[in-house]
């Protein structure tokens, strides 16, 4: 059973009623105040293991009751709209010229809404404070706020989506959630400080510019495409876009989606404020070739329409090429909203143009070996070396040779505690010299080679040339 907002409000209002009964019990029931305590506790932890929500209270007169509450008010002022247009019980009360009609919830009146991508509900409540005269409070009552809202939300979540045979038609999770705790940020990563920043401000235009997409009539999304060799900081630009826009991450795994229909459920089933992400989508499915016919069982036919089919038979994937387009750039791509969706791959090469050109991924961003201005950032995160005398040296060593960022900090990287700075750039000179070597004898043998090469193919044709003076004469 798929489980609404609603239904679950309404669960909430039946586990209201079980804890006031719980109250009534203790109040009540004679016994040991131990066991009374026991009996609360664990339905406590029972009711907790069922409904997925968190409830706050907001006292409009907190404390001794005499002044009132600065959060409740706020709350009153920013649920003003919403309440004269969505709920169905208002209270009116008329301003101090009796001609204005001020409108407000009713009391256990109920309104939800999407805050920042997080579903929440608002309810108006009353309390009598127990063993308080009424005198201490203005209306004869304690009024309550409450907000309520799913737990998921407490932290930002690292999404992964499940195989679907194992929620299809049950209540069960497309996505299973962790606590997103990667600590890289645009600080810490070792990239040119001039793509980093371009990276940063078009991130910053993107979530201010709702009203522009709405105005050309766009849905608020933007794919990047990030791509480069192994090592070169792609899923830590991911965790940092993350970081840097306090968004959930969505990572997809392709191979896990049975077809195109549960491809747009867990579309559906995403938040806004989010980054959805496929890595190394050039490994992830048949989406790598030109499009092509495809041989089946029984007969040739073509898959049109760019369909390009998985083509491991032990996969149970039917996500097809096109699916993914109308995926990322169709009807259902508009469903949630401030979306950022993210590809990554070594071989750009190899993707089809169709499923990376701009409309759909956005921008391209390059990410390759490490530059001077990259290393002299790992040097300060990792060795808290601002400048040192060994850095005109690297810095001629990574102009002649490529070194991927992650390779740079492994040999920066303290290997135990006697290694100081001095050590630590010294390994990166030895590993770079070391590469600088492998490079020229990697060059020495292909130029034997086309040697060896050029040297047969003189010699074959001066063969030629004997073999045919010898047939004139």
């Amino acid at each position: 059973m798929v489980f609404t907002g609603g239904m679950w409000s309404q669960m909430g209002s039946i586990f209201g009623t079980l804890m006031f009964l719980g109250a009534i019990f203790q109040q009540y029931i004679p016994g040991s105040q131990q066991l009374r305590d026991l009996i609360t506790r664990y339905g406590n932890r029972a009711v907790a293991l069922v409904y997925p929500y968190i409830q706050i209270k907001f006292h409009e007169y907190p404390g001794d009751g005499f002044n009132r509450s600065t959060a409740y008010a706020a709350i009153e002022t920013y649920l003003g709209a919403n309440t004269s247009t969505r709920a169905k019980r208002l209270k009116g009360d008329v301003v101090k010229d009796g001609r204005s009609l001020v409108l407000s919830m009713d009391d256990q009146e109920e309104i939800a809404e999407e805050f920042e991508g997080v579903r929440v509900w608002w309810v108006a409540s009353k309390n009598i404070p127990h063993g308080q005269t009424i005198s201490f409070y203005p209306r004869g009552e304690e009024v309550l706020s409450d907000v309520t809202f799913h737990r998921c939300h407490r932290q930002r979540k690292l999404y992964t989506n499940s195989k679907g045979d194992t929620w299809g038609g049950s209540w069960k999770r497309m996505w299973s959630p962790v606590v997103f705790e990667h600590p890289a940020t645009f600080d810490t990563l070792a990239m040119d400080p001039i793509k980093k920043k371009e990276i940063t401000n078009d991130l910053l235009a993107f979530i201010k510019a709702k009203a522009y997409y709405e105005k050309i009539g766009k849905a608020w999304k933007r794919g990047y495409l990030l791509y480069g060799p192994p090592g070169t900081g792609k899923s830590s630009m991911i965790a940092a876009m993350a970081n840097f826009l306090e968004y959930d991450v969505y990572d997809l795994e392709l191979t896990a989606v049975k077809d195109n229909t549960e491809l747009r459920k867990l579309l559906i089933n995403t938040s806004g404020k989010s980054v959805l992400v496929i890595e190394d989508i050039d490994c992830s499915l048949d989406l790598t070739g030109q499009r092509k016919k495809k041989k089946g069982k029984k007969d040739e036919k073509e898959e049109g329409d760019g369909l390009l089919k998985n083509e491991d038979e032990d996969s149970s994937s039917k996500v097809t090429l096109s699916g993914l387009l109308n995926f990322i750039d169709g009807l259902w791509s508009a469903c949630g909203g401030e979306r950022i969706i993210v590809f990554t791959t070594n071989h750009v090469d190899k993707l089809d143009p169709a499923l990376i050109r701009r409309g759909r991924m956005d921008k391209h961003v390059e990410l390759s070996y490490c530059c001077f201005e990259g290393f002299k950032l790992l040097a300060r995160n990792y060795l808290d070396v601002g400048a040192h005398h060994l850095f005109d040296k690297i810095r001629v060593l990574l102009e002649e040779v490529e070194m991927t960022p992650a390779d740079v900090a492994e040999n920066l990287m303290p290997k135990s505690a006697e290694d100081d700075a001095d050590a630590c750039l010294g390994n990166l000179i030895r590993a770079l010299e070391m590469a600088k070597e492998e490079n020229k004898l990697e060059d020495v043998g292909e130029e034997g080679g086309e040697e060896t090469k050029c040297g047969e193919l003189r010699e074959k044709e001066a063969s030629t040339d004997r073999v045919e003076e010898n047939g004139t004469s």
